[in-house]
């Protein structure tokens, strides 16, 4: 028993599994963060029958995501979210995630995302039009919606091939109490049945049907049409079972469909969000953003061979996701048992991965807590550890839409950039709230003016 006991990681002792449950409910964030602090790289915590081990050094999650990645599936805290997403690309396992890997491969490569260029700027000049009157006259709004609003429009219409602009902001509210809800039942020792009737299950159906009308809507149309497509929409409808030759049941669209729709525009608008908010607390980095992207633009619309010329606007992006990851925590369950840290974990073990505390370990950042863009020169990159930063995840389960966000956050922001100058609202509280993706509590209240080219082009001239 001794010997056993000297195999297990340290970790706080709790005299009944609510109790831990409800300190991770109170505050996730300081939660990892004191667990990180007073037991190091790997610690344990007991809830009742279950034992959750939190992984913190890269080292053990590039064994998790990559080097061990079929010992650890998604698990039962992933699998609470089947509630929204359902068997979707996110959530399945195995056979089945690896045909429907396959099938949605194709939308994602890099000649496809190179067409998806145009898109993505027309759609974000139309947003950035908008915001005119907003300049004029200094009103305030909510980045945060804004950004959802427009990701949510360039997913439609470049993987599905629908305008969803007009139906962001009941898709918006839907998406935020699902989101909540969800997160919740990730953190909570024993969750109610659905099927009660409950104010918040009731809330959360209602948020569903939003979403499913949506989804159901988008795929009705399509096949009305008898138009084909060559989006992602397109090839998850033609696709047939190499043995059967059947395509997906409804079910089976409906869920990747969702996966996609949710996934595909609300990480992005959270780091979107994010950096902006750090471009408004760092203005040197901001005005050294601004003439990178008039030097290169003026005020022409980017386009894809503008990229490169750039970093920056793709540098600040990972900085803030690194700062402000999206996804702040991911989880795993062990099918067999292992080693890890030089610690046992057993079989049916449940483990923690956590972006916000690895982002920031001393050990392979420098001034873990500081914004610094110029982390992500390419030179630092190739002399850091591949798994200190993780913001979409790892392993044969990376993220497939990876480069279609960095190239539409890489274009946004220099859009933006070259347009605006962005305020946060004086006096505003900002703080992250982790829900299932980590959003500034209450959104992110801003004013913005607009640039004056002739102004930045001077700087510009006399800085080179």
């Amino acid at each position: 028993m001794w010997r056993e006991r000297q195999q297990r990681p340290p970790g706080p002792s709790y005299l009944t599994p609510f109790l831990v449950g409800r300190e991770m409910r109170a505050d996730p964030l300081g939660f990892v963060r004191r667990m990180f602090e007073e037991y190091g790289d790997l610690s344990v915590v007991r809830m009742g029958p279950i034992s959750a081990y939190l992984l913190f050094h890269p080292d053990d999650v590039k064994h998790c995501l990559q080097e061990r990645h079929t010992n650890f599936v998604k698990g039962p805290i992933v699998g609470r979210v089947k509630v929204l997403i359902g068997e979707g690309l996110f959530t399945s396992e195995g056979d089945f995630w690896r045909r429907q890997r396959r099938l949605a491969q194709p939308a994602f490569h890099r000649e496809r995302i190179a067409g998806f260029v145009d898109t993505m700027v027309r759609c974000t000049a139309d947003r950035l039009d908008g915001w005119e009157p907003r300049a004029a006259s200094g009103a305030p709004f909510d980045l945060a919606a804004e950004m959802s609003a427009l990701t949510l429009t360039i997913v439609g219409r470049a993987l599905f091939g629908r305008d969803l602009s007009g139906e962001a902001a009941a898709a918006g509210a839907a998406l935020a109490t699902a989101l909540e809800f969800c997160a919740e039942r990730a953190l909570t020792y024993l969750t109610p049945p659905l099927a009660l009737p409950t104010a918040k299950n009731r809330a959360f159906r209602r948020a569903r049907r939003v979403l499913d009308g949506l989804v159901y809507r988008m795929i009705d149309a399509r096949r009305r049409s008898g138009e084909p497509r060559d989006d992602l929409l397109g090839m998850l409808m033609a696709a047939r079972d190499e043995e059967t030759g059947d395509g997906m049941t409804a079910r089976q669209l409906r869920d990747e469909v969702m996966t996609f729709l949710l996934a595909g525009h609300e990480t992005t608008a959270v780091a979107l969000t994010w950096t902006w908010y750090l471009l408004s607390q760092h203005r040197a980095v901001a005005d050294r953003l601004r003439r990178e992207v008039v030097a290169v633009l003026g005020a022409r619309t980017p386009t894809l061979a503008d990229l490169p010329r750039m970093p920056l606007a793709r540098m600040v992006v990972e900085e803030a996701m690194r700062l402000y990851p999206p996804v702040w925590g991911i989880g795993r369950q062990a099918v067999a048992a292992d080693t890890i840290g030089g610690y046992r974990i057993p079989a049916g073990a449940v483990l923690s991965l956590s972006p916000w505390i690895t982002h920031r370990h001393p050990a392979f950042w420098e001034e873990p807590d500081r914004f610094d863009p110029d982390r992500f020169t390419p030179e630092r990159i190739r002399a850091r550890h591949r798994f200190a930063y993780f913001p979409f995840s790892g392993g044969p389960r990376l993220c497939i839409g990876e480069t279609f966000a960095l190239v539409e956050a890489q274009l946004i922001v220099a859009m933006m950039a070259q347009r605006y100058r962005l305020a946060v609202v004086p006096g505003t509280l900002v703080e992250p709230e982790p829900h299932l993706t980590l959003r500034p509590r209450g959104g992110l209240p801003v004013t913005v003016r607009p640039t004056t080219l002739e102004t930045d082009a001077a700087r510009v001239a006399c800085a080179s």
